[in-house]
């Protein structure tokens, strides 16, 4: 199987000043990659990019709202002007809810759409002529509620099953131009998401996530997923808890409802 070079390519990454994201940047420019940090938190970016710099990679911090097109398409200007274009766009930024959709505003899964999925359309919308243009690549961090219900996350799962609508479309209608798609399912990865998570009115959530066994360290989870696009992969199921809800979730659909709400109702 053919691999792709990344060293001296021009990836951007969202979401980058940390969790994930920041641990995608670091694999990235230890491959010798120019990196692109989008983030509203500019100063975590900046940061970022000063420690990439000091370690001898070429790293640039843009402040941006994934929600916002015209932020996206200035990021990803900023980042052609300085890196010569795009060749992987990582669309990574992500938020989260912990409620039950009774008891939830409707505007709270409004915000958990617009940041998961249309954030990944705005800037896929932005960095696309540039990507098609380079023959590059995709990345886009879903969830195992991608594919398979989660309790009290109906916007976050939402908001990731309709990723893969759209990005595994977007592949077949780009299959004859070169343009790569990578989904990605992680089970849980020790992150930040589910601290900052909303409650059902939009506040920061009371109820703190509880994770199914030992959360996975980013930088490991990063690790396959740049190896992942290397190899050109359409679809990465990260761990065993991955790959086994896949399959139960898809052949006894039943079974993997009563197993995930235990898990649930026991957390």
């Amino acid at each position: 199987m053919s691999r792709r070079r990344v060293a001296g390519k021009s990836v951007i990454v969202t979401g980058a000043a940390s969790g994930i994201g920041a641990a995608l940047a670091r694999s990235f420019a230890r491959r010798g990659a120019r990196v692109g940090l989008l983030d509203r938190d500019l100063p975590g970016a900046e940061k970022l990019a000063t420690a990439l710099g000091e370690a001898g990679a070429s790293a640039l911090a843009v402040g941006c709202d994934v929600t916002s097109l015209e932020d996206c398409r200035a990021a990803v200007r900023r980042v052609c002007d300085a890196h010569g274009g795009v060749d992987v766009l990582v669309n990574n930024a992500g938020i989260t809810h912990l409620s039950a959709f009774r008891e939830t505003d409707v505007e709270v899964i409004r915000r958990v759409v617009e940041v998961n999925f249309f954030g990944a359309v705005h800037c896929t919308r932005a960095a696309l002529e540039p990507l098609l243009a380079s023959r590059g690549q995709i990345v886009v961090i879903s969830s195992v509620a991608g594919f398979a219900p989660l309790a009290k996350r109906t916007g976050y799962a939402a908001s990731k099953f309709a990723l893969h609508g759209f990005f595994e479309t977007l592949r077949s209608e780009h299959r004859a131009d070169g343009l790569g798609v990578l989904l990605v399912c992680p089970w849980f990865v020790d992150t930040r998401i589910g601290v900052n998570a909303l409650g059902g009115d939009g506040r920061p959530s009371s109820d703190p996530r509880r994770d199914a066994g030992q959360p996975q360290a980013p930088d490991a989870v990063a690790e396959q997923i740049v190896e992942a696009a290397l190899r050109d992969r359409r679809r990465l199921l990260i761990s065993g808890g991955a790959k086994l809800a896949y399959v139960v979730s898809h052949l006894a659909p039943s079974l993997y409802e009563r197993l995930m709400l235990r898990r649930v109702r026991r957390a």
